[in-house]
């Protein structure tokens, strides 16, 4: 039986809101006037756009996967 998890599906999914989450951070043009979180840096990144962009995130990494899954890669 294939298992749905492995380490390299978690990789990609960390990679894909990483990425997320960093390109939003100079994207989002009007962010909400709440405090920052404070990790890693990320000055004006609040929780509704930690939660836009690792929503983001996750659907790109879902499309990814699947992807990935589809040609045979995974």
């Amino acid at each position: 039986m294939e298992s749905i998890w492995s380490i390299k599906i978690a990789i990609i999914m960390i990679f894909c809101n990483l990425l997320s989450v960093g390109i939003g951070r100079y994207a989002i043009a009007v962010r909400s006037l709440g405090p920052s979180i404070p990790i890693l840096g990320l000055e004006g990144l609040g929780l509704p756009e930690l939660l836009a962009t690792t929503s983001l995130g996750h659907v790109i990494g879902a499309g990814v996967i699947l992807g990935l899954k589809s040609i045979g890669y995974l």
